[in-house]
C-alpha cells in the first residue's frame, strides 16, 4: 500500500471521492473539480491518498494552519472503503498524518471522531491520541 500526498486532480481521484464520500457523510455530496482542486492548492492543506494496486482506498485532510500561539495541525474527513476496513489503511493514513504535521512544526494533532464509529475511535487510541476534556462548541451558518 502506497500512502502520498495529492498534487492533481484525475478522473481516478474524482471516481474515489464519488465512492467514498457517501461512506463517510449521508448528508455531504462528494466534492466537485473545483473544491478538490482547491483544497490541493492550499497551502494549509495536505490530501492524503492510501493505493493499493492502483485502486484508491481511502483518504484523509491535514489542514496546518498558524495561531499566535502555535503551528496548529488538524485531521479531517478520514476515511477508508468498506472494503478495506480493518487492513491497516486507517493507520498508515493518520501515521503519515502526524509525520508532516511534525515536519510543519507542529506539537500537537486534534481530531474529531463520532462516538458511534467505534473501530474508528479504538483506532485512534491505539496510534496514541487521547481523548480532550473539552467542549466542542459548532455555528452553523
Amino acid at each position: 500500500m502506497d500512502i502520498y500526498e495529492v498534487t492533481e486532480v484525475t478522473p481516478e481521484l474524482m471516481e474515489a471521492f464519488d465512492r467514498l464520500i457517501p461512506q463517510l457523510s449521508r448528508s455531504n455530496p462528494p466534492p466537485s473539480e473545483e473544491e478538490l482542486a482547491f483544497i490541493i492548492d492550499s497551502p494549509a492543506s495536505v490530501l492524503l491518498l492510501a493505493e493499493e494496486d492502483g485502486v484508491i482506498l481511502g483518504s484523509l485532510t491535514l489542514a496546518l494552519f498558524r495561531i499566535p500561539t502555535a503551528m496548529r495541525a488538524w485531521i479531517e474527513d478520514v476515511v477508508v472503503d468498506d472494503a478495506a476496513r480493518g487492513k491497516g489503511v486507517g493507520r498508515a493514513l493518520n501515521e503519515a498524518a502526524l509525520e508532516r504535521a511534525r515536519e510543519a512544526g507542529a506539537a500537537t494533532v486534534d481530531l474529531t471522531s463520532r462516538p458511534s464509529r467505534e473501530a474508528a475511535n479504538r483506532l485512534y487510541q491505539r496510534i496514541g491520541f487521547e481523548k480532550r476534556d473539552t467542549n466542542v462548541y459548532r455555528f452553523n451558518l
